[in-house]
């Protein structure tokens, strides 16, 4: 057999269409410069056929693209035979060919021997396989410098799962899945920025989700969804990008702050910090964030910073910086005037320019905004209306008898014909339906089944190769300890860019301090003192566990969304934030609480030595963190502040009347005597009663021996009398610490099991 290589594939109704070029080319060489040369080299072949050139330079486009941006020279051959000049009749055409028409399923070899076609092509592919593996497997999936991508999906069909019953006991299968796709079909091709329109309720966003494969917890999705005809799964997310409807950032932080923490954490391990900042100064100088570069993000309601389009331009440059050839974008429009929308639209239209391919969802765009897209999606009831471009949705939506009023946005009129009226919902349904099944009788939708067809085909071959490229080898590009410096400085600098929270902070441990030392102004070690003072301790304890506790459960609800699609993209880990959020607040834990110690301990005249004092304090700032650890429980469980504040002093209420000062602890009943061995009160108390009266051996009212007014002579008395032992010193040291690291650890597996869960 001779050496000439591939036949690609095209179909037609009742006609199958071999071309073979004659010629080697290298990666520069343009698909229009082979046509011609092959032809030049054999004068006998029709040039005039150009439904076959229009086939193969769509094919080309798809397959050539790709390798051919991977490396500046690749060489390769590819031998094309033009079979198709040889009419229905079979008359010879002139270029030595049988008058007869051919047999399209085989060829002849050097020597004359029959071979088939399918032979000839699985050995090709075969024989191709090493050079494929080299344009892959050197080929980073993350980031891809060319932008030149194909987008396919076939028969995709989308199930929302019922809800699970109570108890674990799984969904109810009483409670069908309820369809909200019916068997979608579309091609986009690189270099495109198409629409997805519809009124809402009919799939847009359903669509971008399957396309993505998000929300599979919610979502069980069917259908052949694949990449330049290659079906990489849930690898799609290592070339492409999503930009959600909501813009959420770190309020506090810079525009360059934010990008260069990107950066820092998405884009490669192999690529400089160097070339990573370069990258950030040119998405910047892209999407025209260059004059508030160094602006605060801010939070639109609380804290003054950008505008809302440049809010959300940011939101385009923090998932561009890889160069994702594929972009998904859900309703980027929504919440702004019309001149920032047609503004985000034009940043788009130029990036898809630039060889992206780019899908957006909109909602109701001005006729502006909608003739800046290259083709228009229509979604209805789950089904597609029509794809293509914008002119001729208008002439399809014509031929069926829908004509878009002169001077009207076809945008708000292919909505208005595809929409569901309540009180018409009848005849509204069957409009769709016939609509979207005309569609499918199109020349566009044929020619679109024909493309998926001849690039599924043609890379069948290689798809293992294509799928191992895509394949995700690790969820995170950074290192650990990368990681854990990049969102430890953004979480340090959060805390220190609120000063407003921290003077407050401040002012009121101050204030309460000195007027609760005040009220236990220099107490006497007496009978009546000695309700004092016990009171006085607990007090300390009671106010260290409640200014933490309310500080730590507003930790996480404030920044869990950022948080959870951060770790969705696999920005960095679950323990990296956890351990960054808990160590940057640690200072504000020890510092804040250290003032209060200090006023409170020496105004009330407390057993005034310094290692009393210093054995105190310890003891006060272990509180501090064992309330902080039993706060972050609090907080990971909740999903708002308001519900944090709601459920903390129900779970923390017990914990408070167990601690020993308000009830003898051998007076707890039984059935509930359990719970004081997970009160931090208990212990803390028992520390600091036993650092104050251990030492003092007379107290005053105990002139009379034995009299009715002498209850408490010593204070190991007033030890025994309220069960304190001073053998349980050691013990309450290990258990307030098992506390505080045990309620961590609760803290952290209930954040990793809501991480894991929104990222399925």
């Amino acid at each position: 057999m001779d050496d000439r290589k591939p036949f690609l594939r095209t179909s037609k109704t009742n006609e199958s269409t071999f071309v073979r070029f004659n010629f080697s080319f290298d990666a520069t060489t343009s698909f229009d410069e082979r046509w011609g040369r092959a032809h030049s080299e054999d004068p006998g072949r029709k040039r005039d056929d150009r439904a076959t050139y229009r086939r193969f330079k769509s094919v080309d486009d798809d397959l050539d693209n790709i390798s051919r941006s991977s490396y500046e020279t690749v060489s390769t051959r590819v031998n094309i035979e033009s079979q198709s000049s040889i009419d229905s009749n079979g008359v010879k055409n002139g270029d030595g060919m049988s008058s007869s028409p051919p047999d399209v399923m085989s060829t002849k070899d050097a020597n004359g021997s029959t071979i088939k076609f399918e032979s000839l092509q699985n050995e090709e592919y075969e024989n191709n396989l090493d050079v494929r593996e080299r344009l892959y497997r050197n080929k980073s999936p993350s980031v891809i410098e060319s932008h030149n991508v194909t987008l396919t999906w076939r028969d995709v069909n989308v199930f929302v799962k019922p809800p699970s019953r109570r108890c674990f006991r799984g969904p109810d299968p009483a409670i069908k899945p309820k369809q909200v796709l019916h068997n979608v079909n579309g091609l986009v091709k690189y270099g495109t920025l198409l629409a997805v329109l519809g009124a809402s309720g009919s799939g847009k966003t359903t669509l971008l989700n399957s396309l993505t494969l998000r929300n599979q917890k919610t979502l069980d999705v069917t259908g052949d969804i694949r990449v330049n005809g290659v079906n990489v799964g849930r690898g799609i997310r290592n070339i492409s990008a999503y930009v959600q409807q909501d813009d959420i950032f770190i309020a506090t932080m810079t525009v360059r702050e934010h990008l260069i923490f990107r950066a820092m954490l998405r884009m490669e391990k192999t690529i400089t910090t160097q070339a990573r900042l370069a990258r950030v100064e040119e998405v910047i100088r892209e999407l025209g964030l260059t004059k508030c570069i160094d602006n605060v993000i801010g939070w639109p309601g609380r804290t003054k910073g950008i505008s809302g389009g440049e809010m959300r331009r940011l939101s385009f440059a923090s998932e561009v910086l890889t160069n994702p050839p594929l972009l998904f974008c859900d309703e980027p429009t929504s919440g702004l005037d019309s001149f920032m929308a047609e503004n985000i639209v034009q940043t788009l239209q130029g990036m898809a320019k630039g060889g992206r391919t780019i899908i957006c969802t909109i909602h109701q765009p001005s006729s502006e905004i909608y003739a800046l897209f290259d083709q228009v999606l229509l979604m209805a009831e789950g089904r597609v209306a029509f794809l293509g471009s914008s002119q001729n949705a208008l002439n399809f939506f014509q031929q069926h008898g829908y004509v878009c009023p002169v001077n009207y946005n076809p945008a708000d009129y292919f909505i208005m014909t595809l929409a569901v009226a309540p009180e018409r919902r009848a005849e509204c349904n069957d409009r769709i339906h016939r609509i979207c099944d005309a569609f499918q009788e199109t020349r566009e939708a044929k020619e679109m089944e024909e493309e998926t067809n001849v690039l599924r085909s043609c890379v069948k071959k290689a798809s293992p190769v294509f799928n191992e490229a895509f394949s995700e080898t690790s969820r995170y590009e950074a290192s650990w300890c990368k990681q854990f410096v990049c969102v430890f400085k953004r979480c340090w600098l959060t805390s220190i860019r609120e000063p407003n929270i921290i003077r407050v902070r401040f002012l009121q441990t101050m204030v309460i301090g000195t007027i609760v030392g005040l009220i236990f102004f220099n107490l006497t070690v007496d009978q009546p003192g000695v309700q004092n003072i016990n009171g006085i301790m607990f007090i300390l304890i009671t106010e260290m566990t409640a200014s933490s506790m309310f500080s730590a459960v507003t930790t996480f609800p404030l920044e869990l969304p950022i948080f959870l699609r951060e770790y969705g993209i696999g920005l960095y880990r679950t323990d990296v934030y956890f351990l960054s959020k808990s160590l940057s607040e640690l200072p504000s834990f020890i510092i804040i609480p250290s003032l209060f110690i200090a006023i409170v301990y020496w105004m009330s005249g407390l057993y005034g030595t310094a290692k009393a004092f210093f054995i105190c304090y310890g003891i006060l700032i272990l509180v501090v963190n064992t309330t902080v650890s039993f706060g972050l429980v609090v907080s990971c469980m909740s999903y708002s502040i308001d519900m944090a504040l709601a459920l903390a002093p129900p779970l923390m209420i017990p914990l408070f009347l167990l601690g020993g000062l308000l009830i003898n602890v051998d007076s707890i009943p039984v059935y509930l005597s359990w719970l004081q061995y997970f009160s931090w009160f208990k212990y803390a108390f028992e520390l600091i009663a036993l650092n104050q009266w251990e030492n003092i051996d007379n107290i005053g009212g105990c002139e009379v021996p034995n009299s009715s007014e002498c209850v408490f002579p010593n204070g190991h008395v007033v030890m025994e009398y309220f069960g304190l032992q001073e053998s349980n010193w050691n013990l309450d040291i290990y258990l307030m610490v098992t506390l505080m690291i045990g309620y961590r650890i609760i803290a952290f597996i209930i954040l990793f099991i809501r991480a894991r869960r929104s990222a399925a």
